[in-house]
Parts: C-alpha cells; structure tokens; sequence
C-alpha cells in the first residue's frame, strides 16, 4: 500500500469504529500525536477514539483531498456525525509503512456560513 491508501484506510477503519483494528494495522508502537485534547500516547488517542465511536459515531467520513510528500500525507475530509458536519484536515508522518505521528484540525460546518466557497 502507498502511504496515501495507509492514511485513508486507516481513517475509513477508525472513523467506521474499528478503533483496535486500524492501530493495529497502521500505527507504530511509538507512535504520538498532537491533538489538545488528549494525552499524547497512542493508547490515549485509541481510547478517545473509541469512546468517541460510543458516544457520537460518525455517520460517514468522506475525504475529499489526500496530498503526499515524501513521509508526509495530508488529509482534507468531510466528517459526518448526527449532530454535525466537521472539516477536518489531518496530517500524517510516517516510517516505513506505519504512522508514527499525527496531527488533526477540525472546523464544524456552519450551514449559514456568508462563504459562498465553502470548506471544499
């Protein structure tokens, strides 16, 4: 797999709730990450994910753009809860064939936005 398919399958796995199964696929055992809001370890970011995938599933992720640069991909997505639409970029380092950092930014879709551009 290209390391573009290894970001996009492991989002389409973990953002579908199969937490365990994309990490332990995808993500190195050293792997961190750099999301506010939780401890960076990659067991911390497993676990908010899954209670995440509990507490709000999503209803789908669509990723619209995936761009790559040597270790490096970089996501744009459409991610879609019952409550929310969220624009969501991550970006992804790897070694080898794991992911051994990431980082995402999210930005909740506002129907009434004056942008007539919008997120994509």
């Amino acid at each position: 797999m290209t390391k573009k398919e290894i970001a996009t399958s492991f989002l389409q796995l973990a953002g579908g709730g199969k937490v365990q199964e994309a990490f332990a696929n995808f993500i190195a055992q050293d792997f961190l990450h750099h999301n506010q809001y939780f401890k960076g370890s990659r067991q911390a970011l497993a676990e908010a994910m899954e209670e995440d995938h509990q507490t709000s599933p999503n209803k789908s992720i669509d990723i619209k753009y995936t761009y790559a640069d040597g270790d490096t991909v970089i996501t744009h997505s459409l991610v879609t809860k019952e409550e929310m639409e969220i624009a969501v970029v991550h970006i992804f380092r790897f070694r080898a064939d794991k992911i051994v950092e990431l980082w995402d930014l999210g930005q909740p879709i506002v129907k009434d936005s004056p942008n007539e551009n919008g997120l994509f």
